[in-house]
């Protein structure tokens, strides 16, 4: 499906009220939007999951509001950035992501465990909005351009996030075992 197939569903949604042309948009993007929240919250699948049913009700309710001005993924992205960093204000008060719910859920549900909760360990010490662009940029293959719309910062400030972060997680990696040779 290409951009204009994405712009001919947003039509029939918002001129006809199809649903079933909303549930296309929902069926190509869930799994990019599911891993980019999976990622950001260091793997905690459930709150990925309500964060990006979240995400995709706001698009939904918000759909008219779409002026093409980017891509609709990464309008969709912005969407699911801001619902990530409302849930982290609204529970700022809590706790941060906390680490044993996570390793317990990696450690009974997902493959290669290990090494995902090194690389979610690794993320994990980043800052938010580092965090966000690395996700962005390696796991969701976004330009730094769209970065930048998706998170509102100026490409500089993406680059220099995305660097800071290539080297705490670097860092991180090295001292857990992992040097960069097979």
């Amino acid at each position: 499906m290409n951009p204009l197939d994405d712009i001919g569903l947003i039509a029939q949604v918002v001129a006809l009220g199809n649903t079933r042309a909303f549930g296309k948009l929902v069926e190509k993007y869930q799994q990019p939007v599911r891993r980019f929240l999976l990622n950001l919250t260091c793997g905690d699948g459930p709150l990925s999951d309500d964060l990006a049913q979240d995400t995709f009700v706001k698009a939904y309710v918000s759909l008219a509001s779409f002026k093409n001005l980017a891509g609709f993924s990464t309008w969709l992205f912005r969407i699911a950035y801001n619902v990530f960093y409302d849930y982290l204000r609204s529970h700022k008060e809590t706790s941060a992501l906390d680490a044993r719910e996570i390793d317990q859920y990696q450690r009974t549900h997902q493959p290669n465990v290990g090494e995902q909760m090194d690389i979610y360990h690794a993320l994990a010490l980043l800052k938010e909005i580092e965090r966000s662009c690395i996700t962005l940029f390696y796991m969701e293959d976004q330009s730094i351009e769209k970065i930048a719309a998706i998170t509102g910062l100026p490409t500089g400030t993406v680059k220099s996030h995305l660097s800071r972060a290539k080297e705490k997680m670097a860092t991180y990696l090295k001292q857990h075992g992992y040097d960069g040779k097979k």
